[in-house]
């Protein structure tokens, strides 16, 4: 069964998500400010956390921000703030939805299904040996193998790898990228990603100026193809 953390608090709102989302078997762990969230998150591991983002002890895009700094876990934010430019630096936090109070409660069950399915390829994709017709990428065994070959890449330019092979296929933006690989406080040092996108490309594309697999979206980020 799924796990959910409930992280918000309104008491009244964190029983009633509780009651409904025990009644349709998922598990339920409840934290009432920003701390508590992110230990129990570490312990715990959610399949999903839904953050308010009105806290008592810190901002709820803080949270975000320290959830992203190691875990991929669908986010979806519920919180009262319906001003476009709030909903926006949510997401660009690293949330994945953002749902307004008040909420019925048969959209946001349907939103959290939707959230639990997008995270449930994961867990094979992290299985998987990704094939490129010059390239594999073995992402449980950390290699790269090139034409029979090992290719050593550095733990920097793996975890580029890693991420974008994770999400192949799909635009990665450049602040998420930056922050999964650097942390919190490098979302704008864009000039990281340009220098390890070229030594990816020059260790592993067959034409690093015309690359087939690691494509820049300009102004956007990167994306991954086979």
């Amino acid at each position: 069964m799924p796990r959910v953390l409930v992280v918000d608090d309104e008491p009244q709102l964190v029983r009633a998500l509780t009651i409904n989302l025990r009644a349709r078997r998922y598990h339920v762990d409840a934290a009432h400010d920003g701390a508590s969230a992110l230990r129990l998150a570490a312990d715990r591991r959610p399949d999903v956390v839904i953050l308010d983002l009105g806290l008592p002890d810190m901002d709820g895009i803080d949270v975000i921000r320290g959830l992203r700094g190691w875990t991929r876990t669908p986010i979806i934010v519920l919180s009262a703030r319906h001003a476009s430019d709030e909903k926006v630096d949510a997401l660009d936090a690293g949330a994945d939805d953002y749902v307004t109070k008040p909420f019925g409660m048969d959209e946001f069950l349907a939103r959290l299904r939707a959230a639990v399915r997008r995270a449930a390829p994961s867990d094979t994709q992290d299985l998987a040996v990704i094939e490129t017709e010059s390239f594999t990428v073995d992402l449980t065994a950390k290699k790269v193998n090139r034409n029979g070959a090992d290719i050593r890449l550095t733990p920097t330019e793996w975890h580029v790898l890693e991420v974008l092979v994770r999400n192949r296929g799909r635009l990665v933006e450049q602040k998420r990228l930056l922050r999964e690989v650097w942390g919190p406080g490098y979302e704008k040092e864009t000039n990281y990603l340009r220098v390890y996108l070229a030594q990816l490309r020059r260790k592993l594309e067959n034409d690093p100026s015309h690359p087939r697999h690691f494509i820049t979206e300009p102004g956007m980020g990167y994306r991954f193809e086979t």
